[in-house]
């Protein structure tokens, strides 16, 4: 069974909310806030619908519908030395609702105290260009074709090896939302988008010994998801190949981290670069601008208006226009990723990063994976990593980690029970490569990274 293509909407599928009426929400909260004395405001108001399913031992473990929607409020009064803000959410969005978010809004802000970084972006950066950025796919699945899916993906990891013995079950979801934002300078930008995806976990035995491992795939548009044989056989083979792992003594050498690894590696360098780490002092690449901080192997860039991208937007959670931006030339570290907030408490400019960074991109090098495990000659290809061991303030870096030993350019035996090690300043200084695997499904596009030198510990 292959992800169907995407079809017509069904009558549910159409009741998420137009334009005008999300339009209409926002202009009365806004209206009212004025009313009620702010000098500026500005709201979002979302809404979304979803499908999810779990199967496990072909069994159905959960179905789930979901439909939400809020409008958040934030409201600023005029202080000594600055603005005060308050901040309201509800889900009611009656007109009695919103003037009860309104006024509880105005309450808060009324109690807290004036800082002089608060209020609106500035509005000459609000975007004017809204270019279709093709996000909105939806898929007229129903819950008995989404079991369906998941039991096929399931069976195809017990297919492609017999020494799969369990499942964690495989899922499929699909979710469409709506949001707008405006604010008191007249801005007002709406935005559609779909997200579909179908996984699976499995564990495989031989004796004694267990592993799990598990594959996914995530899309905008249905038709471009993996199929279901595809992803469970994956996932399958990945459990089945862990069989037998060793242990390894401690020793310094090189690490490839594959693509949905290597999303996690980058996106501790957009934290340590976002505003919020750098005014409370909190980011070990504070005062870095303008230095080399990677290898030359090494460019990342933002591209906000990639078509079917899933961290596209053509402007940002305040409004701003997003903008193609190189964040890192060969290595040298060329600017933040900044609120109006963040920026004004640096004293700068917002770079329209409110809400974070929009579709990253390392820029591919040359080698495939063969051609990287060939480069590495010996080394770990990790596959999984446990915990949350990097801290931005000093950089230091220790995750749980399990993967295949390599030697000779190619993978040897599969290894578990480990700990990589390093200093994240280190490491970025080291990366050897970047591969041309790219992998497309999340908001960070990355191929393989390879890191030279870092601390393996075993027993």
């Amino acid at each position: 069974m292959t992800a169907p293509n995407p079809a017509p909407l069904s009558s549910s599928a159409d009741a998420l909310p137009g334009a005008e009426i999300l339009q209409s929400r926002l202009e009365l909260a806004l209206a009212r806030a004025r009313a009620g004395g702010a000098v500026a405001a500005e709201a979002n108001v979302s809404a979304s619908r979803g499908l999810t399913v779990s199967v496990r031992q072909n069994e159905v473990e959960s179905l789930e519908f979901q439909q939400d929607r809020e409008l958040a409020l934030t409201v600023y009064l005029a202080g000594d030395g600055g603005q005060r803000k308050g901040h309201a959410t509800t889900g009611d969005w009656s007109d009695a609702g919103i003037a009860q978010a309104v006024a509880a809004a105005l309450a808060i802000a009324d109690a807290t105290g004036a800082d002089p970084c608060n209020g609106l972006a500035d509005a000459e950066l609000m975007a004017r260009e809204f270019p279709d950025l093709d996000l909105d796919h939806p898929w007229a699945i129903d819950a008995e074709a989404a079991v369906d899916l998941a039991r096929a993906c399931e069976a195809a990891a017990f297919a492609s090896d017999a020494r799969i013995t369990g499942s964690e079950g495989a899922g499929v979801s699909s979710h469409r939302g709506v949001s707008a934002y405006a604010n008191t300078h007249g801005f007002f930008g709406v935005r559609r988008g779909t997200q579909h995806s179908v996984s699976c976990a499995v564990v495989a035995s031989a004796g004694d010994d267990m592993q799990r491992d598990y594959w996914y795939s995530n899309a905008r548009v249905p038709a471009e998801l993996m199929t279901a044989e595809a992803i469970g056989a994956r996932a399958g083979q990945r459990a089945a190949a862990r069989l037998g792992a060793r242990k390894l003594a401690t020793r310094r050498a090189p690490v490839l981290l594959p693509p949905e690894l290597a999303r996690g590696f980058w996106s501790h360098f957009t934290g340590a670069i976002s505003g919020g780490s750098l005014y409370r002092k909190a980011s070990f690449l504070l005062d870095k601008l303008g230095q080399d901080v990677f290898s030359p192997q090494v460019t990342l860039r933002q591209a906000p208006l990639l078509p079917r991208g899933m961290a596209s937007a053509s402007y940002d959670h305040e409004g701003v226009a997003t903008r193609e931006r190189t964040l890192v030339a060969k290595g040298r570290l060329e600017g933040w990723l900044l609120s109006s907030y963040s920026a004004r408490k640096l004293g700068l400019q917002s770079t329209g990063n409110a809400g974070g960074v929009f579709n990253l991109i390392a820029e591919p090098g040359a080698l495939d994976v063969a051609g990287l495990l060939r480069e590495m000659g010996e080394g770990l290809l990790v596959t999984e990593l446990l915990g949350h061991g990097a801290n931005l303030v000093n950089g230091d870096y220790s995750r749980g980690a399990a993967g295949f030993w390599v030697e000779n350019g190619a993978i040897a035996y599969p290894v578990d029970e480990l700990t990589v090690a390093g200093n994240l300043a280190e490491m970025f200084k080291h990366v050897v490569a970047v591969g041309r695997d790219v992998d497309p499904q999340a908001g960070i596009r990355t191929g393989s990274v390879l890191i030279d030198g870092m601390t393996i510990a075993g027993h």
